[in-house]
C-alpha cells in the first residue's frame, strides 16, 4: 500500500469494520478524476455531452466521459448546467426522501460558496420556493453570486453574513443546509496539496469550527424542521461525532435516507447515539469523498414578530418592463442606487425581515439600470429564465459564440435588426448586444470575458 496518505487517517479508517484499505490507497495512486455536471432544468434537457452516464441518486446529474474544456463551451457561461461533484448530488435524494421537493420552502444555504449546493437546492426546491445563500468570506461570496447569476432564479438571496448574524430570525427555515468547512481528506484525489495540509491538529480544530458555525445557527430552523450536515471529510470527529454532539446538546432525531446497495454509498451510525450518517468512498463509487447525515428538529422553536413592514419607496417604471420580463406583475421592482432589481411578489415580506438583521449582497435579480428615459439591460437579465421570450434575438454558430464570450468586435453581418438584441447559442441565451447601422455593440462583461486560449 503507498505511503503517501497520512497514516493517522489511513490508521483510523482501518479501525472501521470491512474497510478495504488497498483499495482506498490504489484509487488515490491512480489519480483519477471523475467529472459530473448538474443540469439547469429551468434551462437545460438534454445532456450537451455525448457518452453521458446518470448519476443514480439525482435525475439531473450526468458523469462524462472526460473532462472537457467548459471555457470554451457557451452553454456552461449561459448556467445550462454547473460542474459539480457527484457526490454531493446526494442532496437531490435527500430533498425528495423528505418531501422538499417543489414543497415551496424557505431555505437556508449557510456555507454556500461557490455554489454548487446552492444551485441544486434552487433546482430542486422550485419556484415557489425562497432560498438565502450565505457566505462569510467576502470574495467566495462575490464566485457566489457570479454562479447564482448564471442560474437565472430570482428566487434567491445572497448574504455575506457570520452563521450567528441567523440568529436573528429564529423559527424562520424549513431547511438549513450547513456543507461545513473540513481538513478536506475526502478531496485527497483531487488536490494532492490538501494530503500535505491534513493533521490530527486540523481535524480537531474543523471539528470545534463546525461546532461553532452548528450552534449559532440552529435556531433559525422552524419545528420540524430540517438540517442537513455535509463534510468532505472522512474523520469520525467532523462527521458522526458532530451527529453525537448534536443530539447530546439539541432536540433532534436522526433522519434515515433509503439507499440502494448498488449505489456503493455506506450507511454508518454514530457511536453514542446511533445517528444515521451516509459515506462516500472513491473507491467504491464514482465521485469523491464526502459525508452527510439529515437530522429533524422536535423542539418547539418560538419565531419572531412577522408584521408587514412598509415596502420602501422607489420610482420604478413598472411599465416599460412589461416588454422584458415575462409575467412582469409577478415580480416587486426595487432601486439601489442607479441599479433596478427585481423579486418574488410572493417574498416580499420575506426581503424586509432580512434586511433588519443580515447584510445583503443581492436580493433576486439585477436586471439593470434606469437612466430616467430608458431601460438598460443587464447581464443578468440576459440569463435570467424571467427574461421575455419575444425580445429579439439573434441564434449564432460556436464561432460567432466565443468571440462574442471574448468581448471582440462583431461582424454586424451576423446580426439582423436594430437596438437591443439576445445572443443565442443552442437556443440558449449567452448575453446582450446592441445592433447599430455600422457596427455591434458588445454588452458581454468585461469582468468574466474568455481571455484568449
Amino acid at each position: 500500500m503507498g505511503n503517501f496518505l497520512p497514516n493517522d487517517l489511513v490508521q483510523r479508517l482501518n479501525e472501521r469494520e470491512g474497510f478495504d484499505s488497498e483499495a482506498f490507497a490504489a484509487v488515490h495512486e491512480q489519480g483519477d478524476k471523475v467529472t459530473s455536471i448538474r443540469l439547469n432544468p429551468f434551462k437545460q434537457k438534454e445532456v450537451p455531452f455525448s457518452g453521458a452516464d446518470a448519476v443514480p441518486w439525482c435525475d439531473l446529474g450526468y458523469y462524462l466521459p472526460g473532462r472537457p474544456s467548459f471555457t470554451l463551451d457557451p452553454l456552461y457561461h449561459a448556467g445550462c448546467y454547473y460542474v459539480q461533484e457527484a457526490s454531493s448530488m446526494f442532496i437531490a435524494h435527500v430533498l425528495e426522501t423528505v418531501g422538499l421537493k417543489d414543497a415551496g420552502a424557505r431555505a437556508l444555504d449557510l456555507c454556500a460558496a461557490p455554489g454548487g449546493k446552492s444551485t441544486l437546492l434552487n433546482s430542486y426546491l422550485g419556484e415557489g420556493s425562497l432560498l438565502v445563500s450565505n457566505e462569510v468570506i467576502k470574495s467566495r461570496a462575490n464566485i457566489l453570486l457570479d454562479n447564482l447569476g448564471r442560474w437565472g432564479s430570482a428566487n434567491v438571496v445572497v448574504t455575506n453574513n457570520d452563521p450567528s448574524s441567523f440568529k436573528r430570525l429564529p423559527g424562520y427555515f424549513d431547511l438549513l443546509v450547513v456543507d461545513a468547512p473540513c481538513s478536506g481528506s475526502g478531496m485527497f484525489r483531487k488536490d494532492k496539496q490538501a494530503i500535505d495540509e491534513w493533521s490530527l491538529a486540523n481535524v480537531k480544530l474543523c471539528s470545534d469550527r463546525q461546532k461553532r458555525i452548528l450552534a449559532e445557527s440552529l435556531e433559525t430552523l422552524i419545528t420540524d424542521g430540517y438540517l442537513v450536515y455535509s463534510t468532505c471529510s472522512y474523520s469520525e470527529e467532523e462527521n458522526e461525532d458532530i451527529l453525537d454532539w448534536l443530539l447530546s446538546q439539541y432536540d433532534f432525531e436522526s433522519i434515515e435516507i433509503p439507499i440502494e446497495a448498488a449505489w456503493g454509498i455506506e450507511r454508518t451510525t454514530s457511536r453514542i447515539h446511533g445517528a444515521v450518517g451516509y459515506r462516500f468512498y472513491p473507491h467504491q463509487l464514482r465521485g469523491e469523498g464526502f459525508f452527510i447525515a439529515v437530522l429533524r428538529k422536535r423542539t418547539d422553536q418560538p419565531t419572531f414578530s412577522r408584521k408587514r413592514l412598509r415596502p420602501e419607496k422607489a420610482t420604478v417604471p413598472v411599465k416599460e418592463l412589461e416588454n422584458w420580463i415575462e409575467e412582469h406583475t409577478s415580480f416587486s421592482y426595487f432601486m439601489h442606487a442607479d441599479e433596478l432589481y427585481m423579486f418574488p411578489k410572493t417574498y416580499l415580506d420575506d426581503l424586509q425581515w432580512l434586511k433588519q438583521v443580515l447584510y445583503i449582497k443581492r436580493a433576486g435579480t439585477n436586471i439593470g439600470k434606469w437612466t430616467g428615459r430608458e431601460f438598460l439591460p443587464s447581464h443578468e437579465l440576459a440569463c435570467s429564465i424571467h427574461v421575455h421570450q419575444h425580445i429579439a434575438a439573434q441564434d449564432v454558430n460556436l464561432e460567432v459564440a466565443l468571440q462574442y464570450l471574448r468581448k471582440e468586435a462583431l461582424d454586424p453581418q451576423d446580426f439582423q435588426g436594430r437596438g437591443w438584441c439576445l445572443v443565442r447559442y443552442k437556443a440558449v441565451n449567452i448575453g446582450w448586444v446592441k445592433v447599430l447601422p455600422n457596427r455591434i455593440n458588445n454588452y458581454y462583461p468585461k469582468e468574466v470575458r474568455i481571455m484568449n486560449l
